[in-house]
């Protein structure tokens, strides 16, 4: 009989280049730093009713390209210009996907998107484009999903995101206690708010946990918890949240929880029932009820590339369409436009001058 009590189902352990390692391959430059600082000044700002703007997170619903996420970067930079009055601008870049069963798992896990897994070479591509995003002046945003990840490019994010399938994981709340973005929670997968509000209240508190430190030895990781959590509807359980109603029930559970009343609507997901069509359509209803006079509402999420739709992952990589989806499906550049250009216009004399515009 076999005496084995330790790693029988693990094939191999590779080893993997410290945190620290990587800052020194793809080092954080000083307008890149300028960006992300900004960037999060901006959000906190948000949050605290200091800045009157919303914030949109908008951008692909995961990076598989850099090159194509970068003609994006480049192309939101000049449009987040033109709406600064009213809408702040960051870009979604999520290089983490959770997965139901199986399926890709995002860039950083299998940056060649052929099951090689070559998650070194993940990690140091994600840098590097993280990197070139804030080197265009554009803060970006992502979720958080792996607890170690973050140590390798937290310092290049503005915005973290808590899943709808994470939220009411202990790990995760721990890790948003110590991120130094503002983190927005989603609501869970069946519609609840629950989970959500419940993290948002976890992570403002000091937790002390096992994690690795940026040189790559374990460490106990003690936080002085993070005041900036917020909600994201998203639907969920077959029906959308983001209607007047749904909005106000939000309003009355962070009432109740003594959180301060800030939601942002995510247009996507079960918000437009996975049909990237419907999302100017939510965004328009949520537009409208910040004219109606809500201000419960901070900000909005877009899931958007250059080309419409998405696309499965080929066997030849070379048939891939260049700027479209991989896994959500997404609006085009032209929808994308009509619908910043449609809410900076019906919301420029409606919300009070920012002083940053």
């Amino acid at each position: 009989m076999s005496t084995r009590t330790k790693n029988f189902n693990v094939m191999g352990i590779d080893w993997m280049p410290s945190s620290a390692e990587f800052k020194r391959r793809v080092p954080r430059t000083q307008r890149a730093a300028e960006a992300v600082l900004a960037g999060r000044r901006c959000l906190m700002d948000i949050l605290d009713r200091g800045d009157p703007r919303l914030f949109v997170i908008v951008g692909p619903c995961s990076i598989h390209d850099p090159v194509a996420g970068l003609d994006y970067a480049k192309r939101l930079r000049k449009l987040a210009d033109e709406v600064r009055e009213t809408l702040f601008v960051v870009m979604r870049v999520y290089f983490e996907k959770p997965r139901t069963t199986t399926g890709w798992k995002g860039f950083i896990n299998d940056p060649r998107m052929d099951g090689s897994f070559h998650i070194e070479e993940g990690m140091e591509r994600g840098r590097r484009f993280l990197l070139d995003v804030a080197e265009e002046g554009l803060p970006a945003a992502t979720e958080a999903l792996d607890p170690i990840a973050s140590q390798y490019y937290g310092d290049l994010i503005s915005w973290t995101a808590i899943g709808a399938r994470t939220a009411e994981s202990q790990t995760h709340r721990e890790m948003a206690s110590g991120l130094s973005t503002p983190v927005g929670f989603k609501n869970g997968t069946d519609g609840s708010l629950d989970a959500a509000v419940n993290g948002i209240i976890s992570a403002s508190h000091p937790h002390s946990f096992l994690g690795v430190s940026e040189n790559g030895a374990c460490a106990i990781i003690r936080t002085r918890g993070n005041t900036y959590g917020h909600l994201v509807l998203r639907g969920g359980g077959g029906r959308p949240n983001y209607d007047a109603v749904s909005v106000a029930l939000a309003e009355k559970a962070l009432a109740k929880a003594r959180l301060p009343t800030n939601i942002v609507v995510d247009c996507s997901h079960a918000n437009s029932w996975k049909n990237p069509e419907l999302q100017p359509l939510v965004m328009r209803d949520v537009v409208h009820q910040i004219r109606e006079g809500n201000r419960s509402v901070v900000g909005l999420m877009i899931e958007s590339f250059i080309e419409a739709g998405n696309q499965p992952i080929p066997a030849d990589l070379s048939q891939l369409r260049y700027g479209c989806s991989v896994t959500d499906a997404c609006v085009d550049w032209k929808t994308t436009e009509k619908m910043l250009y449609s809410a900076h216009e019906e919301l420029l004399h409606i919300l009070p001058r920012s002083k940053v515009a």
